[in-house]
């Protein structure tokens, strides 16, 4: 089990979200075995690995969404391991999936209003519109009709109107073209700017160096090393023999 240290200067106060030893199944399957990691408040960690390495599956885990999991999740000092997803969500933690989630009946506006709203501090219509415009010129489009960058900033997009204080964001950079990318990139940073506390899952490593504080890797269920951006130059022959990038 990898010891996830107190850093130099960080209070335990600012500790936002605490996993430890976070174990979880598919039916039979064994998928995480031991995973420890925190976030403090305000920072962006990403969590890297190999295709199967169990990113994913962390993720879903703190939201309650694999049915067979057990450890410690606590998020705000309140532990989340038995509760269901609904009040896991309406604890402050937003959820954006690979997949998206996009209501393809449904308009830009009508998936963009859809989350209730949980707490104050979340994003207005038409500061959403600011960091992703495209939203604003497809109001009335159906989902189905969105591109993939233009319906990843929708999922983006709906969880900042909750008041979620901590987001939870898979693969968001999938599959997209690199300007969109950038812009994905951009509207991290602003969000980091803003207080939001951000856990990435990335497979582009490049991408994830540029809005991250921090990054855990995952192997076969287990978190086996945490390594600061301000590290990364002298941390890539390491990250080379982990990500086999």
């Amino acid at each position: 089990m990898l010891e996830v240290a107190e850093r130099p200067g960080e209070a335990k106060t600012d500790l936002l979200l605490t996993v430890r030893q976070l174990e979880a199944w598919y039916d039979e399957s064994h998928v995480l075995h031991g995973v420890d990691f925190d976030v403090s408040a305000g920072e962006v960690v990403t969590l890297l690995g190999r295709n199967g390495a169990g990113k994913t599956t962390t993720l879903k885990s703190i939201m309650g969404i694999v049915k067979k999991r057990r450890g410690s999740v606590k998020f705000d000092d309140k532990e989340l391991i038995n509760q269901p997803s609904r009040v896991i969500a309406r604890s402050g933690i937003g959820f954006c999936p690979e997949e998206r989630g996009i209501f393809a009946s449904l308009s830009v506006e009508e998936n963009l209003m859809l989350p209730p709203i949980i707490s104050d501090g979340g994003l207005s219509r038409d500061e959403i519109f600011q960091l992703f415009p495209n939203l604003k010129e497809r109001l009335n489009s159906q989902g189905t009709k969105l591109s993939g960058g233009e319906q990843q900033m929708l999922a983006i997009g709906r969880i900042l109107r909750t008041g979620a204080k901590l987001l939870l964001l898979d693969e968001p950079t999938e599959g997209l073209a690199p300007v969109i990318v950038q812009q994905i990139g951009v509207t991290i940073n602003k969000l980091k700017q803003r207080g939001f506390t951000i856990v990435l899952v990335e497979q582009n490593f490049h991408f994830a160096s540029t809005v991250a504080d921090r990054h855990y890797v995952v192997e076969q269920g287990r978190v086996v090393d945490m390594i600061l951006n301000s590290d990364i130059k002298k941390s890539e022959e390491k990250l080379h023999r982990y990500l086999g990038v």
